[in-house]
C-alpha cells in the first residue's frame, strides 16, 4: 500500500497595484510592483517547486506580477486565468482547489487579499518553523508567497488540512 501523494498549494499575492482612476479590475501594477513580482519569480525559480499548474486571477494586477514572475522559471506551467480568483473568499479558494485534477501536483494561485491570507490561515493546520507566525505579523503583505503540503486528491483539501512549509516577503519585516 502506497502513501497518499504530497501536493503543493503556493499562494502568490499580487505585487503592489497602483490607484489609477480606472475599475478596480483594471488596476495596474506601481513601479515598486514591476520590481518585486520578478523578484517573487526569482523566489519561485529557487524553491525547487516543479509548478504543473498556475491558477491566476484575471485581474490586470495579477495578470502582470504573474508575467513577470513566470519570466524568472526555467519552465513555465500550464496557466489558466479564472475569474473566481478575484474577490475570493477562503472558501470559494478552498472550493476552487478542490476541482484541480489529481494530475497537477504542485499548483500556483495568483490572487487578492483578503482571499491569499484567508486561504493560507484556514488551510494552515500546522506549520514549519516560525512560519504561520511570519505570515500572521506581516498579513500577507503584496508579493507575499506562501507553500502549504497537502495529503491525498484535491478534492480532499479542507480547512486545518495543510502544513505551512514556507512563507516569504520581497520586504520583511
Amino acid at each position: 500500500m502506497s502513501a497518499e501523494p504530497t501536493r503543493r498549494i503556493v499562494l502568490l499575492r499580487h505585487a503592489k497595484a497602483d490607484w489609477p482612476d480606472v475599475d478596480d479590475h483594471d488596476r495596474p501594477l506601481a513601479e515598486r510592483g514591476r520590481k518585486d513580482a520578478p523578484a517573487a519569480g526569482r523566489w519561485l525559480a529557487g524553491s525547487g517547486i516543479p509548478l504543473d499548474l498556475a491558477l491566476c486571477s484575471t485581474a490586470a494586477r495579477t495578470r502582470e506580477t504573474w508575467k513577470l514572475a513566470a519570466h524568472e522559471l526555467d519552465r513555465r506551467p500550464r496557466t489558466v486565468y479564472e475569474e473566481r480568483i478575484y474577490e475570493a473568499s477562503a472558501g470559494e479558494l478552498i472550493a476552487l482547489i478542490n476541482e484541480i485534477s489529481d494530475e497537477a501536483k504542485d499548483v500556483l494561485i495568483v490572487g487578492h487579499n483578503p482571499g491569499m491570507h484567508a486561504v493560507a490561515d484556514a488551510l494552515a493546520g500546522s506549520a514549519e518553523g516560525d512560519a504561520l507566525a511570519r505570515m500572521n505579523r506581516s498579513g500577507f503583505p503584496t508579493s507575499a508567497i506562501a507553500v502549504l503540503a497537502v495529503t491525498g486528491s484535491w478534492k480532499s483539501v479542507e480547512h486545518s488540512g495543510a502544513r505551512l512549509v514556507s512563507f516569504w516577503t520581497p520586504h520583511p519585516k
